[in-house]
């Protein structure tokens, strides 16, 4: 008798085991929906003119231009916060000018193009 009590108390604690993995399997596929749902709903398209500008940069995230580092002053270019690229002292004239033809002649996510001067 004894024996089939341990057996029986073995069975209930494995068939709460199951339950908690069942409980934590669902759950993790109920929250993962939830995410990927979320992340549909929530997306932001991203202006690609920016990651091009900061290449076209030099690099030297000096901040003299008056901004966080070569990654926000592309970002003023190309959100029209600026219109001067001459505000970036150590790029070159050929680097300067490689930014305002890119920008003057690639539309942004909406389709209007920011008139940068030199």
């Amino acid at each position: 008798m004894p024996a089939l009590v341990v057996a029986i108390q073995a069975i209930e604690r494995m068939i709460s085991v199951v339950k908690a993995i069942v409980i934590m399997l669902v759950l993790g596929a109920f929250l993962g929906l939830a995410l990927a749902i979320a992340a549909k709903f929530f997306y932001v398209k991203v202006d690609e003119r920016i990651e091009i500008v900061k290449m076209l940069l030099p690099g030297y995230d000096c901040g003299g231009c008056g901004y966080t580092g070569c990654a926000g002053f592309a970002e003023a270019l190309c959100n029209r916060k600026t219109d001067n690229v001459n505000l970036c002292r150590p790029s070159k004239l050929e680097g300067k000018q490689a930014i305002v033809d890119y920008l003057n002649k690639t539309p942004d996510n909406e389709g209007n193009i920011v008139t940068i001067k030199l």
